[in-house]
């Protein structure tokens, strides 16, 4: 016993020896994946020490007062990772500050005018009216999205300024105190995020469009290079979550809430591109809800691996070329269109069609080529016999269920044949589904280009870039992999 607990001693203290190593090779990999991130913090620290001066220098000090701690708790909570997001939580911060301070100065004016006993009637009430009715306002939902916190803090504001005027005899000076300060810090948050290193939320949605476009390309050659390679499945679903196709297919599935977050703070931010164009978000938005549809045929693709009753690799074998040659198009087709977006250039979807159509139809040719794998022999008399057995089967149920197991037997052997390449039509069928959506996406991309102003696309241009470049602008989201 004395022994067992002496090794869990010594692998308590190995482990503690290990640990620093452990936590400096973690934040150095938050760094490495996005060095943007060594850089926000920086800048955090920077504007709580420039807002923090309002406490440590002396003049600055009495022209403020106590009020300076405002300053120092609104960079705490407005100054973000991108610069949408900043002016998103600033400007909502600011007015909210501004009218709940004027509202409150109103009351106060109205109030004072009459008796202690009817000053405090009015402020309780005014505090239930105002209450109510913020708190119902934020129920609706373009106020909701785009306003919750600036009406959060009017209501904060107000009620602190409202009662504390019972007790303070100066409420235009603390509610000019409030609004300084809180202007001070949010003007520092905006000029740190808009001029100073920015990142901008319409840049991480370009960038994590094109990552989710990269992503589908590859779950989709993988995909169908798997069903072809592997004789068995030998993935199992409770560990799908470390399935590299998975992986790849995950973000866009995911990517709903994102997309709205980052949409919603580009839409604050100003027009900073060389040709000083509208970022068009919704434009965005909807390319990611059609990339989102793509996702589930994906994941269905995906499920066909982990079939129970696989199609015998003799009868896959004899569609292999086709399928893959098709998985190849779509995977070019997915390149090219984040190639177009990268490269802020439209795409050419009259030779994406183009391709496409060539490689359905050599997979259609395939599958006509084989008739009886997937009709029988003699399909229409062989499907006749198989209704009769069936309804043979229904009318002796009740009289001798041992002749219903014997007809169900015959129609099991019938149909075994036509069973075993069911599996294979489901995939096929699925990957021809894809190709019919990935219309949508390219629909979708050109209607981009056309919003976001992108260059024309001139014959001959490359617009896919290599693997390695590709995958050196792969970008991660603040919040996306912690």
């Amino acid at each position: 016993m004395m022994s067992d607990v002496s090794k869990k001693m010594k692998m308590y203290v190995e482990n503690m020896k290990r640990y620093p190593g452990l936590v400096c090779q973690k934040i150095w990999k938050v760094g490495r994946d996005d060095p943007r991130r060594v850089i926000h913090a920086l800048k955090v620290g920077l504007s709580l020490t420039l807002v923090s001066l309002l406490y440590l220098v002396e003049p600055l000090f009495k022209g403020v007062g106590v009020n300076a701690i405002w300053a120092v708790m609104t960079v705490v909570v407005v100054l973000e990772f991108t610069a949408g997001a900043t002016l998103c939580k600033g400007l909502n911060r600011g007015f909210g500050t501004l009218l709940a301070a004027c509202l409150a100065y109103l009351f106060e004016f109205i109030a004072r005018e009459y008796g202690k006993v009817f000053r405090a009637v009015f402020i309780g009430a005014s505090i239930f009216l105002i209450g109510s009715s913020t708190t119902y306002l934020r129920f609706f939902p373009k106020i909701k999205k785009n306003y919750d916190y600036g009406v959060l803090i009017f209501l904060l504001t107000f009620n602190l300024i409202t009662v504390s005027s019972y007790r303070v005899d100066d409420i235009l000076r603390l509610a000019k105190g409030r609004i300084y300060t809180i202007a001070i810090g949010s003007g520092v948050c905006i000029l740190m995020s808009l001029f100073i290193f920015p990142n901008w939320s319409g840049q991480d949605l370009h960038n994590s469009t094109i990552s989710k476009i990269e992503g589908l390309a590859k779950a989709i050659e993988a995909c169908v290079d798997k069903y072809f390679t592997d004789e068995e499945s030998d993935i199992e679903i409770d560990e799908t979550m470390e399935d590299p196709i998975y992986k790849n297919y995950k973000p866009v599935l995911d990517s709903k809430s994102t997309d709205e977050t980052l949409a919603l703070h580009a839409s604050w931010e100003p027009r900073h591109s060389r040709g000083c164009h509208k970022f068009p978000w919704q434009q965005y938005v909807k390319l990611g809800g059609v990339l989102r549809h793509l996702g589930y045929g994906v994941v269905a693709l995906h499920g066909t691996l982990q079939t129970e009753i696989r199609t015998p690799g003799s009868v896959r074998m004899l569609f292999k070329d086709p399928c893959i040659r098709l998985a190849s198009q779509v995977n070019k087709a997915l390149l090219e269109l984040a190639g177009s977006i990268r490269a802020r250039q439209h795409c050419s979807p009259e030779i994406l069609t183009e391709r496409l159509q060539k490689a359905l139809q050599d997979l259609n040719a395939a599958l006509k080529s084989q008739p009886r794998l997937f009709l029988g022999p003699n399909s229409p008399n062989n499907t006749s016999k198989m209704l009769a057995l069936v309804a043979a089967a229904a009318r002796q149920k009740t009289d001798s269920p041992r002749k219903l197991k014997s007809t169900l037997s015959k129609l099991t052997i019938t149909s075994l044949e036509f069973s075993e390449a069911l599996p294979f039509a489901a995939f096929a069928a699925l990957l021809v589904e894809l190709v019919a959506r990935l219309d949508l996406v390219i629909e979708e991309v050109e209607e981009l280009g056309r919003v976001a102003c992108f260059k024309e696309y001139k014959e001959g241009d490359d617009v896919v870039l290599d693997v390695d470049k590709r995958r050196s602008t792969e970008i991660n989201l603040p919040g996306a992999t912690e």
